[in-house]
């Protein structure tokens, strides 16, 4: 009797090899049992990524904990070669010395990425956390992070990210300019931060928490800023200066293509004297997206109508109102409208979204500026945060009045 050939087992190294790349740890492992030519395959990956459904599950905490550590442990003794990446994201290994030893085990194995992403709890990185020079990735969640004092940076890293962690801000600050390759920063859930940033190579910003100030000081390459700005009561949490903060934070990023920023970040960026014009064109921003603005404040209006005016490449314009009046003002004594800005003209606008849109005065000015100096503008999407139906469809009248420079520009108003 002829045997069938046996096409699992006489499959290319190169494909077998992306095979295993496309399965969980867990299924690499059991490719073991197909043949004899595939056992022990998997012990060649270079990329491992461990979490609970590396174990069967159970609803005893410790079960999981006991079966994860030992399935980690037993997948770094029989690996074999390097290992490139090393991801391990789980609530239920929080402070085990285990997780020390594989971080020893890994610096000693040329890892170049690092993702680290633990329930909340006491686990301190190791110091052999900062003998793996040759990271190119590093992620941590939920850590205490306190470099050696001998400890000089990363020269490899290019991506920095890292959530919730107990560190002191001058070690922040140390650790980004100690990584002179860096371009894709985040950092999230940081309390009462003044931070300075000097990243030579930066492209990817991303900030999340309670800033007080923020300096970009020397990240001339910046393509896209992300940022969450928190406060407990009022302005005053901000550190308050003379200098104007839209220039202080966005005065050295002449290539940023996107900017979002949500919650007080446009308020935080109008404190400060304005100086008149920028001293700075944003000729490659093609998207600005800011959320809850408010619009009775005038220092913010202030802070839209600049950004807007000097980003002439500018396509997509999105702006939310601020449902909480925090900063009242007269509106009859506003008249930032009644200046010189319907001279500029935005010639590449093509999609405005304004949200929860009351319908005080200014909200509105500002839709009919963008209406008149917006040549090419297409779709102008607006949603009200009125209830009364009465209102909203007085405010929906008098848009549509407004005069548009664009003869195919068409508002499209949705319902909340």
């Amino acid at each position: 009797m002829v045997e069938s050939p046996d096409f699992i087992s006489d499959l290319p190294q190169s494909i077998i090899e992306n095979i295993l790349t496309r399965l969980s740890i867990r299924d690499a492992i059991r490719t073991s049992v197909l043949s004899s030519k595939w056992r022990y395959k998997w012990s060649t990956l270079t990329d491992l990524v461990f979490d609970e459904k590396c174990v069967s599950p159970s609803t005893d905490r410790c079960v999981v904990e006991t079966n994860l550590v030992r399935f980690v442990t037993g997948v770094l003794l029989l690996h074999q070669g390097p290992i490139h990446k090393f991801q391990l994201s789980t609530s239920f290994l929080q402070c085990r010395p285990d997780i020390d030893q594989w971080l020893l085990f890994l610096s000693r194995n040329g890892i170049k990425e690092l993702v680290l992403e633990l329930g909340e709890g006491e686990f301190r990185a190791p110091s052999c956390l900062f003998n793996c020079l040759k990271l190119t990735r590093l992620e941590l969640c939920h850590c205490e992070f306190d470099p050696p004092r001998c400890f000089k940076g990363f020269s490899s890293l290019k991506s920095l990210n890292l959530h919730q962690i107990l560190v002191a801000p001058e070690v922040i600050e140390s650790l980004i300019s100690g990584c002179p390759l860096l371009e894709f920063l985040s950092l999230s859930y940081f309390d009462s931060l003044v931070l300075s940033i000097s990243a030579p190579n930066l492209m990817y910003l991303y900030l999340d928490g309670e800033f007080k100030d923020i300096f970009l000081e020397n990240t001339p390459k910046l393509v896209a800023i992300s940022v969450s700005m928190y406060m407990h009561e009022d302005v005053t949490d901000f550190e308050q200066s003379s200098d104007y903060n839209l220039v202080k934070f966005l005065g050295g990023v002449p290539l940023l293509e996107k900017l979002v920023g949500y919650i007080y970040f446009t308020k935080y960026l109008s404190i400060g004297d304005d100086p008149g014009r920028l001293p700075i064109t944003y000729i490659h921003l093609k998207t600005i997206e800011l959320y809850q603005v408010s619009f009775e404040d005038a220092n913010e209006v202030l802070v839209l109508l600049r950004l807007v005016t000097h980003s002439p490449n500018l396509k997509e314009l999105k702006v939310s109102a601020s449902p909480i009046q925090l900063f009242p003002l007269e509106e009859e004594g506003f008249d930032l409208f009644e200046r010189d800005y319907f001279d500029y003209q935005l010639p590449r606008l093509e999609t405005v979204k304004m949200t929860d849109v009351s319908g005080i005065r200014n909200e509105l000015e500002f839709i009919r500026f963008l209406l008149g100096t917006s040549p090419v503008l297409d779709t102008v999407i607006v949603s009200s945060s009125l209830t009364d139906k009465d209102a909203k469809m007085d405010m929906v009248v008098e848009l549509l009045r407004y005069p548009r420079v664009s003869p195919q520009a068409q508002f499209l108003f949705l319902q909340d």
